[in-house]
């Protein structure tokens, strides 16, 4: 269940980017959930030292945001569409991703 959510937090990020709005980054996905905007949060796995990204889960499910966490920090990337590993990724707009973000939700 775990791996079926990473696979669709990544396709939505893969649609989201082309047609919405994404943040990527640490510092910007906390920043985009403080202020309410982040729509769905993927982080990765393999993040080092792993305190970097411990508040997310926490973050994201106090703001009532699903939170995914993502086998590697190259997929993440590959999603976004950037040509380096990513350790966060918030979806600010959906766009095309709406059903997507929304079955996350579930």
């Amino acid at each position: 269940m775990a791996e079926d959510n990473a696979q669709r937090a990544l396709e939505a990020i893969e649609v989201a980017k082309n047609t919405g709005k994404i943040k990527k980054g640490i510092n910007e996905v906390t920043k985009a959930l403080e202020r309410g905007t982040a729509k769905l949060v993927a982080f990765a796995k393999d993040v080092q030292p792993a305190e970097l990204t411990m508040h997310l889960p926490l973050l994201a499910k106090e703001k009532g945001v699903p939170c995914v966490e993502v086998s590697s920090k190259e997929e993440l990337g590959i999603a976004c569409g950037i040509g380096r590993s990513a350790s966060a990724v918030a979806i600010i707009a959906e766009g095309d991703a709406k059903k997507l973000v929304e079955e996350l939700k579930g």
